[in-house]
């Protein structure tokens, strides 16, 4: 016996979350006569207790609703660790205030726009659920819906990189500040002329130098970075996970609040640091992250400096030591192979797509420490980011993001160039980068291999690609099916 609004068939379970008769009863139909058992619920509230009672495969959720709205329903449901991993997908009118911005940001996978045609509603449930598996359960293409056990992994793996890598950088301070001291004790012992003066390059000479190099300052500061890189728990500051506190409402947060500090976002491995001052954004640096977010590509692509030069700039610091090893900004503008306005043109650059990135990560930790001193190099950036804007552009991107994945589901896929299309079209409409992407799809490189060889950012790489297939100059590569 099923309860009202319940249709019995043998495929996987919807739930259609709208107060309007009319589009529930319509979706029912369409729904059922494509195989999928179907509930409904007429707000929010009636909403949540149907998911709690039956966990549907999917969710089709509207916006605008009585008692409970589509946004306060999706952080109830985002809230329940038992729940959160079920694909919602919104369906909104044309009309509805909602701006696509909660979309990958709020638990949502996809939208339609009402009206909507059978064809183009069973599509959408059909690739969903094709997408994301039955009860919810990610597939290996897609790691950011994850199970109770996988969101307890994610959860441990996240602590461990962050311990690793935390302790990884004061291992490296500790080292770069000691052994300077050590280093300078050794040479002025070699350079004495004086036979008589004897310089103790002994064990108590060496633990005396390196004693007095790690000063109250120095202490202080690797301290500071070593609890920011550990979440500690029980000290003060905001802190939390992105998978019920999207990162969004975070940087809005400290926006408004017109907070000071250091907001620390971490996930597998790669630590993303936003610098604020008094709610606006100074800079964002990375550890871990894939090259297309190193200053070095911003720098190319801006075409400030020739892929040669900025080469062998990399080789003569490879050979030195210590902290002179970073700040490749400072040390470019120093010698005097990039304007200070350049240099900070890229900054902005590389700070915003650091933002934008994250904000497409659906786990991972975050804490922000109030008033914690700056570093010089972010003091001296001081690129004041507006937040608002940062995160308008970023919402504009996690769009894009979701209609290329329609197409790009992952970055193993293998396009071939449809010839005959090229030549009828001819190269002259595309711009230099599609062209250049163009050229490197051969059969073989996938995306992640353009990626690489086109020293693109994978956003613009993937928009590109999105934009040869819409207009049929590639196709994707159909791989034989082992028998």
């Amino acid at each position: 016996m099923r309860s009202e609004g319940y249709t019995d068939m043998a495929g996987e379970l919807v739930l259609v979350i709208d107060d309007s008769p009319t589009i529930t009863k319509v979706v029912q139909l369409v729904l059922t006569k494509a195989g999928y058992q179907v509930a409904t619920a007429p707000d929010g509230e009636a909403g949540l207790a149907s998911v709690r009672e039956k966990r549907p495969d999917l969710i089709l959720l509207d916006f605008v609703m009585p008692r409970m709205n589509g946004y306060q329903f999706c952080r109830e449901l985002v809230a329940d660790p038992k729940l959160r991993d079920i694909p919602v997908v919104l369906m909104s009118a044309k009309g509805d205030q909602v701006g696509e911005r909660f979309v990958k940001v709020m638990g949502i996978v996809d939208y339609i726009t009402k009206p909507f045609s059978p064809e183009a509603i069973t599509a959408v449930v059909q690739h969903t659920i094709g997408k994301y598996g039955p009860a919810g359960g990610p597939d290996e293409d897609n790691p950011s819906l994850v199970t109770g056990e996988d969101l307890a992994a994610n959860d441990d793996a996240d602590k461990s990189h962050a311990k690793t890598a935390a302790l990884s950088h004061v291992r490296e301070e500790i080292a770069d500040v000691v052994s300077a001291r050590v280093a300078a004790l050794f040479a002025l012992a070699s350079t004495s002329h004086d036979p008589d003066a004897k310089i103790a390059t002994d064990a108590a000479a060496i633990r005396e130098a390196a004693r007095t190099a790690l000063d109250d300052a120095s202490l202080g500061k690797l301290l500071s970075e070593l609890d920011m890189g550990l979440f500690v728990e029980g000290t003060p500051g905001l802190r939390g996970d992105l998978r019920v506190v999207p990162l969004a409402e975070v940087l809005q947060l400290l926006d408004v609040q017109e907070q000071s500090g250091v907001l620390t976002v971490e996930r597998s491995g790669a630590r993303v640091d936003i610098y604020f001052r008094r709610g606006r954004v100074d800079q964002a640096v990375a550890d871990g992250v894939p090259e297309e977010f190193l200053l070095g590509r911003f720098i190319l692509d801006a075409e400030l400096m020739v892929r040669p030069d900025f080469e062998s700039f990399l080789e003569s610091r490879s050979s030195k030591s210590g902290p002179s090893q970073r700040l490749i900004g400072q040390q470019l503008v120093k010698l005097g192979l990039l304007a200070e306005l350049d240099l900070k043109s890229c900054l902005t650059r590389q700070s915003s797509e650091l933002i934008y990135e994250i904000l497409r990560w659906r786990h991972g930790r975050f804490r922000f420490a109030a008033g914690l001193e700056l570093p010089p190099s972010v003091i001296d950036a001081a690129l004041g980011l507006d937040v608002e804007a940062v995160l308008m552009e970023g919402y504009r991107r996690v769009d894009e993001w979701h209609l290329i994945e329609r197409a790009i589901d992952n970055f193993d896929v293998v396009f071939l160039r449809n010839e005959d299309s090229v030549a009828q079209m001819g190269r002259g409409r595309l711009t230099r980068e599609e062209l250049a992407v163009l050229e490197l799809v051969n059969g073989k490189n996938t995306v992640k291999d353009i990626i690489r060889k086109s020293r693109m950012g994978s956003f613009e790489v993937s928009k590109m690609l999105y934009r040869l297939l819409s207009i049929k100059l590639v196709r994707r590569r159909v791989l034989p099916v082992a028998v």
